[in-house]
């Protein structure tokens, strides 16, 4: 096949923009025709998408809003991280089989137009498989690199709560802390990711909060003397309660709040008082302020794959048309482990 021909291109498209709950048919499966060229030239980079990523930050930007990144277009295609091969180029930062990760559309082939160098980066360290750099080599796994070891200032022998810990996000934070010598408990919302957190992931202990009446109640059990570090990625009831039972001193990074992302209403905290009471320290943080920390990021990680310290679980789902039942599902808890859809094969 020449390098110019055009050949189809499959691609999810956003219908239009939602309240409440994503539903598959918001996302529409089409095909469009690409050229395997990049236009003479040009700064552009023709990618092969091989992993996408499906990340709960994705809803956010179903809805016209002050989000903290640009809502979906309708009539275009979904975008988010992915994992892609370089197939063209025109741009000296790549050549023709590199791997890259970055943000692309949800298609077979992106064309990128002028690359920012934050937005598509160069894949050097490949001993590790690609799909990692969706999830703990990419921008999960700096989410929880940044809100941990930056933000919360950890030190050994503390106690650390992480909410949605099963997830892409929370197993690594778990791992973490655990490899700084604290005391870990996660919450799940099923026995089998509660077993992961206890069994594979090296958490201290773990609860389904799906069986809890009285979570306040119940992190009082596990954390007699306080939460020295809450790791957010709930919100609503979640963060109230743990807002009751953090320590004096303590420091909450708030990641996300997934269980207020459907809800037309958001929940109200009605103990903000706790955060004077105990001088708590809360702070949200957006990841992509924090890349300029990404190759101090990667080594530790490579010492640790190294010293095979630790432990990563993907729940990948088979090919592009795949990929709207899978984003929706991170909102039911279907997935276990870092969701992954796989557009092609290596």
């Amino acid at each position: 096949m020449a390098t110019g021909d055009e050949i189809s291109n499959k691609r999810i498209i956003f219908r239009d923009y939602i309240s409440g709950f994503p539903k598959e048919s918001d996302m529409v499966p089409t095909t469009d025709s690409i050229k395997l060229k990049v236009p003479e030239g040009s700064n552009s980079v023709l990618l092969k998408n091989l992993y996408l990523s499906c990340d709960p930050y994705m809803r956010g930007r179903m809805t016209p809003s002050d989000s903290y990144v640009p809502a979906f277009t309708p009539g275009k295609p979904i975008s988010g991280y992915a994992v892609s091969e370089v197939i063209d180029s025109g741009n000296p930062n790549f050549k023709k089989g590199d791997y890259v990760w970055g943000i692309v559309g949800w298609e077979q082939y992106s064309l990128i137009e002028n690359p920012h160098p934050m937005a598509l980066m160069k894949i050097d360290y490949t001993d590790v498989p690609l799909s990692y750099y969706t999830g703990i080599l990419g921008m999960p796994g700096m989410t929880a690199y940044v809100g941990f070891h930056v933000l919360a200032s950890p030190k050994k022998g503390e106690s650390v709560y992480v909410s949605a810990a099963s997830g892409a996000v929370g197993q690594l934070v778990g791992q973490f802390a655990k490899l700084m010598g604290c005391y870990v408990v996660g919450s799940a919302g099923s026995k089998e990711k509660v077993d992961l957190l206890k069994n594979k992931f090296g958490f201290d202990d773990a609860f389904n909060y799906k069986e809890e009446h009285d979570l306040a109640a119940t992190l009082k059990r596990y954390f007699p003397k306080g939460i020295d570090i809450y790791f957010e990625n709930v919100g609503g009831k979640m963060l109230e309660a743990v807002l009751t039972n953090m320590a004096l001193h303590g420091r909450i990074s708030v990641c996300g709040m997934i269980s207020q992302y459907n809800l037309e209403q958001p929940e109200g905290v009605n103990n903000l008082m706790q955060l004077i009471v105990k001088r708590v320290r809360m702070e949200g943080f957006i990841v992509s302020d924090h890349y300029h920390l990404y190759p101090k990021f990667l080594e530790m990680m490579k010492q640790h794959f190294m010293e095979g310290k630790l432990v990563y679980v993907e729940d990948t789902v088979e090919g592009l048309e795949s990929a709207p039942a899978a984003l929706i599902g991170l909102f039911t808890g279907r997935n276990v482990g870092k969701q992954v859809v796989r557009v092609s094969h290596e």
